[in-house]
């Protein structure tokens, strides 16, 4: 709940209301959504969602490493993991919204091999979003991440 709340506070300081697209803790309990949290000591220090569309896609939300325990390449291990679980679960797209401003995830997803594309489900055009996209092989072992 720290780890959403800080999120939360970070996002509302970026971006106006109508360019938060903010799942709430109700929703991330749902059936569609699976929900991961990179521990360090037992302290949650990350987190990152993915959510099966209906329309056959995952999507990356929530996705936020606390500012003390960024440049450990956590970000980059819990992308793994959400892809991980796409594709075990039969997944062959990711998609994903992220702002503008987030100069570090728009490099961690490029990285990862996430290319630019237009708006997707429910989302409309905002001048401060990035919609992103990558194909995943359903079939293939995700790669394991060495994160402690």
């Amino acid at each position: 709940m720290r780890l959403l709340a800080a999120l939360d506070a970070y996002l509302e300081s970026l971006y106006p209301p109508e360019s938060n697209h903010i799942l709430d803790v109700d929703t991330l309990c749902a059936p569609n959504i699976r929900f991961f949290v990179a521990r360090r000591r037992g302290e949650a220090v990350g987190c990152g969602a993915l959510r099966i569309d209906a329309a056959g896609y995952g999507e990356v939300k929530r996705m936020y490493v606390h500012p003390e325990a960024r440049g450990r390449k956590l970000g980059r291990a819990i992308l793994m993991r959400i892809e991980g679980q796409a594709s075990r679960e039969g997944l062959k797209w990711m998609r994903l919204e992220t702002g503008i401003h987030q100069a570090e995830a728009l490099a961690l997803y490029r990285r990862a091999g996430y290319a630019e594309r237009g708006p997707f489900g429910e989302y409309a055009s905002d001048p401060l979003s990035h919609f992103m996209g990558k194909r995943i092989d359903p079939r293939s072992k995700p790669l394991k991440s060495k994160g402690r």
